[in-house]
This record gives C-alpha cells, sequence and structure tokens, in this order.
C-alpha cells in the first residue's frame, strides 16, 4: 500500500489533498458529493473579527481558463463561527484548518485568539493576501514589514499550527516567505489570487463591480507552480501548494516543485468530487512509478 501520509508542522494529514478556503464552503456543502474525512484536511471560508457583508454584486466572472471573483470575504464574524459553524465542524475527524482575515493587525489577533481555544481547528491559515477588499487583505501581504507584523502578533496569540497565505502580487515572493518564517509562520501556503479585472465591451463596462477582482484557475498554475518551486528554496518551512490544480498530475507537480501539501479550489465548482478523485490519481502514480512513500516525491524535481 502506498503510504500518503504527509506532515505539516504539527499536523499529520493522510493525503497531502486539501481545499481551498472560500472554494469548498464549511466542509457540509459538499457531503452529498464526497466522503468528506477521506480529504487530508478542509480549509474553511475566511473569519473576520466583524461580520462582513462583502462586495456588492456581480462579484464573479468567468475567464477562458478560470475564473474572476470579488466576494470581498463575506462572513458573519468570528463570535457567529465560535457559536453556529464550530459545532457542525466536530464530524469531520481529518484536520479543520480556519482561514483569517481582517483589515486590521489588531482584528487578526481577535480572531486568532478566539480560534485558539477550539479543541477542533487544527491550525489556522492567515490570509495576509486576499485581492478583493478595500483594505487590509493583500495591503499585509505585500510588504515584509506588514507581513513580519501580523505575523509576529497572531504568533504571540496562537499555540498551534500556523500557516501564512502569500499573495502573487508581489515582486518578490520569497522574500516575503522568509520574513513570515522569521516572525513564526510554521508553514506558508501560496498562491493566492492573481489581480485581474474583466471588461463588457458592449456596455464599455468592468464587469466587476470592484472593477479588479482576483484570478483563479488553470490560467495561474504556471505561475503558481514557479513562485511554490522559489519559495521551497528559499524556506526551511512546509509549503502548501495552490492555484489551478484540476487533477493528479497537477499535485504531483506542485509536490515536485517542493510543496508538502496541495490546496484545491476553482476546480471544486467544476467538479465537487474533484478532491478524491486527485488522491486516487496520486495513488495510481504511485504504484504505476513504485513509489511507497508519497513525501519522496516533495522536491523531487530532476534539473
Amino acid at each position: 500500500m502506498a503510504k500518503l501520509e504527509v506532515n505539516l508542522h504539527k499536523l499529520k494529514l493522510s493525503n497531502p489533498v486539501l481545499t481551498a478556503s472560500g472554494t469548498f464552503g464549511y466542509g457540509e456543502e459538499f457531503d452529498d458529493f464526497i466522503d468528506v474525512n477521506s480529504l487530508g484536511g478542509i480549509i474553511v471560508k475566511a473569519t473576520t473579527s466583524r461580520h462582513r457583508e462583502g462586495n456588492p454584486y456581480p462579484r464573479m466572472a468567468e475567464t477562458p481558463m478560470g475564473m474572476l471573483n470579488a466576494v470581498g470575504l463575506q462572513n458573519k464574524g468570528v463570535d457567529y463561527f465560535v457559536e453556529h459553524i464550530y459545532p457542525k465542524l466536530l464530524k469531520y475527524n481529518n484536520c479543520v484548518i480556519a482561514n483569517v482575515s481582517d483589515s486590521t493587525v489588531e482584528g487578526y489577533v481577535e480572531v486568532a485568539e478566539k480560534l485558539n481555544s477550539l479543541e477542533h481547528i487544527s491550525a489556522i491559515e492567515l490570509n495576509i493576501s486576499c485581492p478583493n477588499v478595500k483594505e487590509g487583505g493583500m495591503a499585509f501581504g505585500t510588504s515584509c514589514p506588514s507581513a513580519t507584523a501580523v505575523t509576529r502578533a497572531v504568533r504571540e496569540v496562537y499555540d498551534k499550527t500556523l500557516i501564512v497565505k502569500l499573495s502573487p502580487n508581489v515582486t518578490s515572493i520569497a522574500e516575503i516567505a522568509l520574513a513570515v518564517e522569521a516572525a513564526g509562520a510554521d508553514a506558508v501556503s501560496l498562491i493566492n489570487t492573481l489581480l485581474g479585472m474583466a471588461i463588457d465591451a458592449e456596455r464599455r463596462k468592468p464587469v466587476l463591480s470592484t472593477i479588479t477582482g482576483g484570478l483563479s484557475g488553470p490560467a495561474i498554475k504556471p505561475v503558481a507552480l514557479r513562485m511554490v518551486w522559489q519559495v521551497a528554496k528559499a524556506v526551511k518551512i512546509p509549503v502548501i501548494g495552490i492555484g489551478g490544480i484540476s487533477s493528479a498530475a497537477d499535485a504531483i507537480e506542485f509536490m515536485l516543485a517542493g510543496a508538502s501539501a496541495i490546496q484545491v479550489g476553482t476546480a471544486n465548482f467544476v467538479d465537487p468530487a474533484v478532491t478524491v478523485k486527485i488522491i486516487a490519481g496520486i495513488k495510481d502514480y504511485m504504484q504505476r512509478h513504485k513509489i511507497d512513500d508519497v513525501n519522496d516525491l516533495i522536491g523531487g524535481l530532476v534539473l
């Protein structure tokens, strides 16, 4: 039997397949399609310190090889999450990871502090890279000082595994990764969406209410793959690969580039069972190549 278990700091995943925040709801939305517990873990949609309505509609647009979104971190706030969402997550016995975002360092700290006491939340993914909010979000992830400040502040109040999600909309993503590693991050995930836009030529107007939004899907995979490779060479902490992953071959490419685990995002909207198909495909690849342990793939790119 192929060994699929991987470690992310203190997290022990049964396999390297996770779900990307904002594309998998709170897990239960997919219960009718797959056994959610068969995944390495789920990363639930973003939680902020206060209720957020998100951006006005329209806030999603299809592109030839993916989608643009400007949802704007719509959620009911951390207190609602603790009281109403958290009890529903207790049925999952794999790793449940909460995505944390906010507009201020104090807000990030408040959310992290409240989630710290929730035993069934295995880790938090600190979202300092969302391009779809008017304040906060990506602003924290585009410079080393701000990325360091928010990571260090959260590290002081959060005891469990701290993953920091990085923005591709920077000059050097490896520099940001090194900065958050020094500030106490246990792992990094990358990439978040690329900043893009769509125009309705007939109306001569932007398609999205926010004009720009985050591009995801197969179109961004080559950029994401390159950035994962660069970051994996630069840091000593685990790297989680994200960006256009829709097949086992995609996932394996990210692992060869240095990712210890991967997240499936936009592909969930196309095929709600894609995650379990990727797990099966990884097993098949390992059997065909006579690989006993999936960890042998990590950083295994032959140059």
